[in-house]
């Protein structure tokens, strides 16, 4: 008999008349007690429930709109942004989305504690609750779990001693290799197979990476919590350290990354662990957990469209309009810059020149990775000067020991898509509101999480070009008579 089994101690079902608060945190939070159909649905219809109100009340506070149940189920951010905001073209408060994004967390833990064990309680395999992460079926998954009876007769056992150490170290490095394959497959499969960096990349690749590490860890012998987060870890570091060998990615953008995967890895890891620890898991379950993977990418890839945003950054100028106009249209070379983020590759704008005037001239902003070629198609001097985007160069020059760096995101993964200055005349036309806006199409996800990387980038790229025509603008002003 193995050490899962002697080690073992039956799980527990919640009383039914009188829940005390420790007992309904342990169901909510917890892997040791049991969740039984009443429980399940009980919980989720309540929880459910109190979310919702909660995310339309805020909503309702924020934007005086009406978020209805049929537009908090909607799994695409994108259409919810939409009625958040109150159309396509309009997008819902920063804040809010952020409020929402925060205030999900824990039902998002609760959620997926208690479909892993009713999973079990109701006979299936405990990798079905990882089906809680996918959008759209995770509402079907949880609705059959709500109407199937309990059938398990498993149970949880407790962490029994560490075996020697030589075992440890075979487990650590089959569960590290485990998830670098993950890795390397999803990312061959999702970037260069589907061109989508999309959630099941983002999202679902570490945390599976996690949970397959910790699983195969804990299958043998039950390890500590501790142990189990720290080879999560090491799987998802090395994982990005061979992206980087293997000019696949590069240090920037696998810095911008590692937040997100190292969190999404740790989760999985504590997921993993408590589907070991139990008897109704194996590894073929787990190959079948993992297979599912690029089913989901593959479904991804025709249905998110990406994210349409705008970004307006605002300078007050001590100058008229007519002065600052001439300095928006085209500006002579910037200084060199000083953010440690431009040093570090980001590209940052250099000059602007112009060939031609009035609608149908071309723009050029020259940045230090290339031009944007910005076709003018509205010419309202000296209040707005508007132009799409027809070219765009890099995003950034990457840090990598090679020179090139084969990472399709560079070019398709934000694209700038319009542009305009509007120059609005302040204290009788003596000084000048220059408003910068960019529009632009993100396709990664979680396109909230790539947002706040994009946006602030794009904000010190605005605010280097803005501050750039203030200073010329109001020397010009300086010297005129």
């Amino acid at each position: 008999m193995s050490d899962k089994t002697t080690s073992a101690a039956p799980l527990t079902e919640p009383a039914r008349p009188r829940l005390s608060l420790a007992g309904l945190v342990r169901l909510w939070f917890g892997f040791r007690d049991r969740v039984s159909q009443r429980a399940y649905l009980t919980t989720g219809v309540a929880l459910m429930a109190l979310k919702y109100a909660v995310d339309a009340g805020v909503a309702w506070a924020v934007t005086g709109k009406f978020f209805s149940p049929v537009d908090y189920i909607n799994p695409l951010l994108t259409l919810r942004n939409q009625a958040l905001g109150g159309g396509p073209d309009v997008k819902a408060p920063e804040g809010l989305l952020i409020e929402m994004a925060i205030f999900t967390l824990p039902f998002l833990w609760i959620g997926v504690s208690m479909t892993l064990r009713r999973a079990v309680d109701a006979g299936f395999s405990p990798w079905l609750g990882l089906l809680f992460f996918v959008p759209g079926v995770n509402y079907l998954t949880m609705i059959v779990l709500a109407i199937l009876p309990s059938k398990a007769t498993s149970s949880w056992p407790l962490p029994a001693p560490p075996p020697v150490l030589d075992a440890q170290l075979t487990s650590a490095l089959l569960g590290v290799a485990a998830s670098v394959g993950i890795a390397g497959a999803m990312t061959l499969l999702s970037v260069f197979g589907l061109g989508k960096y999309g959630a099941s990349l983002f999202f679902g690749t570490p945390l599976l990476m996690g949970a397959c590490a910790a699983f195969l860890f804990n299958h043998k012998h039950p390890r500590s919590m501790g142990s189990s987060i720290v080879v999560a870890i090491l799987s998802v570091s090395i994982a990005g350290l061979c992206l980087l060998l293997f000019a696949l990615e590069g240090v920037f953008c696998l810095a911008m990354a590692m937040p997100l995967a190292i969190g999404l890895g740790v989760l999985g890891a504590v997921i993993g662990r408590a589907i070991a620890l139990s008897r109704s898991s194996s590894s073929a379950q787990a190959t079948l957990a993992v297979l599912l993977l690029p089913v989901l990418a593959g479904a991804e890839a025709g249905l998110s469209p990406p994210m349409q945003r705008s970004l307006t950054t605002v300078r007050e100028i001590d100058a008229p309009a007519a002065t600052v106009w001439k300095h928006v249209v085209t500006f002579a070379e910037l200084a060199p810059p000083t953010e440690w983020f431009f040093n570090a590759g980001i590209a940052y704008p250099l000059r602007a020149r112009i060939e031609g005037t009035g609608p149908g001239a071309i723009r050029r902003c020259e940045f230090s990775t290339g031009a944007f070629v910005e076709p003018i198609t509205e010419w309202d001097e000296p209040k707005r000067l508007a132009f799409d985007v027809a070219e765009q160069p890099m995003p950034m020059q990457e840090w990598s020991p090679y020179a090139f760096v084969n990472a399709p995101h560079l070019l398709t993964a934000l694209k700038s898509e319009h542009g305009e200055f509007l120059l609005v005349p302040l204290d009788g036309g003596t000084r000048t509101r220059l408003e910068g806006t960019t529009w632009y199409a993100l396709d990664m996800a979680p396109a909230l999480y790539w947002r706040v990387w994009t946006e602030w980038l794009l904000h010190a790229i605005h605010t280097r070009v803005l501050t750039h025509i203030e200073q010329l603008a109001e020397a010009d002003q300086q010297l005129s008579p």
